[in-house]
């Protein structure tokens, strides 16, 4: 019985040990790393108050001119380039299209309006909105105002009648800030376009089965603006920079009710973002717990949680209104990729970073497969305007380094990776920024 119990004793101990360092290795992998370049160090104000945007690539230790040569050629190869994703109709419109998917998006065409407007690309935007309103927008009914999410491209005919509130939430931002840049005397009123879906938005009350982009309960902006999905949300939406700006340039009496719906994005991602990994579910309930759809969708970090990294680094870099909890944030998502390997990191984790059961797969083929994916590269390295450590400079490096090109196995995203990747870039070079009227900072 004491040989028994002794051997159950050194098992223990064992076990303890063995476990102990495996602890310690995680440890030793989440520490910083040396860098000559130092512990990076976050700008501690917004831009909205300083009117100054980082150049974190020149922190770096890039050359400008290459700096802006990227950019270049990354603008290039996602709207002018053979791989392209933009496209010309006739001599006034354009759209933005998911070449895998055959079809043109909210998501797209509102990212691509941002891209324009951001890079004074006034051709290009007014192309993208002309088409978005002809054949995206619905004129009249229930949903007047609001956009069909999907559209064939050879008719413009709309597939899926119903919207993705992000992509009103990017048509209204980016309108606003055309609005600023070049007014509203040039051909297209983007003020009132803006105000618009605006006032649209603030007459739907669930009436034939269409509501707000946001729950005004919650104060949050929903998953789809129907009475399906009024009551959930994806973190990927929340956006407070953008709430910010609606308080500041609608002028429509809520202002005071866009300035709540950020603050309640940002408390509303302290608890959608894992204590440990960083990680966020595709989908959620209101409270931040994942949400489970179609049996199994939305509870795992996927493609649309790539976004959530670069969205809280917009935040900070306009607003730092969260920076304490925001810098924490970067700090554990980072940790969590660099351990999974800076160049190797694949692409969707259940939240506590272990691999999903289920791999949702992209494309027309919709082959189920983990990648090292640009996409996701491109917006960790965008939380480095908020890292803390010298590691984070790696994330730099890592996205300065980094191609739009096929992968080893032949698949090819222009439109998502491309689109993630320029966002990204446009960021860490301080080219994302709150557009405010001529002649303010």
């Amino acid at each position: 019985m004491k040989i028994f119990s002794a051997t159950i004793f050194l098992a223990f101990v064992m076990f303890f040990t063995s476990f102990g360092q495996t602890t310690t290795a995680t440890d030793t992998c989440k520490n910083d790393v040396p860098d000559q370049r130092g512990i990076m160090k976050p700008w501690e104000k917004g831009a909205y108050e300083t009117g100054k945007y980082r150049n974190v690539f020149l922190e770096a230790g890039y050359k400008q001119a290459d700096i802006d040569a990227k950019l270049a050629k990354a603008y290039y190869d996602v709207f002018e380039g053979p791989k392209r994703v933009y496209f010309q109709v006739g001599d006034s419109m354009g759209y933005v299209s998911d070449v895998k998917n055959n079809d043109a998006r909210t998501e797209g065409l509102s990212y691509g309006m941002m891209v324009a407007v951001q890079l004074n690309k006034k051709d290009v935007f007014d192309r993208i909105w002309r088409w978005s309103k002809k054949y995206a927008q619905h004129q009249g009914g229930p949903r007047d105002a609001y956009f069909a999410w999907s559209l064939d491209t050879a008719t413009g005919n709309k597939k899926f009648a119903g919207s993705a509130s992000d992509g009103e939430l990017y048509f209204v931002t980016a309108l606003l800030f055309a609005s600023n840049r070049w007014g509203n005397n040039t051909g297209i009123n983007y003020y009132a376009e803006a105000r618009r879906i605006l006032d649209a938005m603030w007459s739907k009350n669930g009436k034939d089965g269409i509501t707000n982009l946001i729950n005004v309960e919650h104060k949050q902006i929903t998953f789809v603006p129907d009475t399906a999905g009024y009551k959930w949300t994806d973190p990927s939406y929340h956006l407070p920079a953008f709430f910010e700006v609606w308080a500041m340039y609608a002028k429509d009496g809520h202002e005071q009710f866009y300035r709540d719906c950020a603050d309640t994005a940002r408390a509303f991602l302290h608890r959608a973002c894992h204590p440990v990994t960083g990680l966020n579910p595709d989908y959620a309930n209101f409270d931040g717990s994942p949400k489970r759809v179609w049996k199994v969708m939305g509870d795992a970090f996927r493609y649309d949680s790539w976004r959530v990294p670069m969205n809280i680094a917009m935040d900070y870099s306009w607003f730092a209104k969260d920076k304490e909890w925001q810098k924490d944030y970067a700090v554990r998502f980072q940790n969590f990729l660099f351990c999974k390997g800076i160049d190797t990191f694949e692409d969707q984790f259940n939240l506590d970073g272990s691999r999903p059961n289920w791999i949702l797969g992209a494309g027309t083929a919709r082959i189920q497969k983990l990648r090292h994916s640009l996409g996701l590269v491109s917006t960790s390295a965008a939380a480095s305007i908020m890292g803390t450590q010298a590691k984070s400079w790696k994330f730099v490096d890592a996205l300065w380094n980094a191609k739009l090109e096929p992968y080893e196995d032949g698949y090819f995203d222009p439109y998502y990776d491309g689109l993630l990747y320029l966002f990204s870039l446009m960021h860490l070079s301080g080219n994302y920024r709150i557009i405010t009227p001529v002649g303010t900072k």
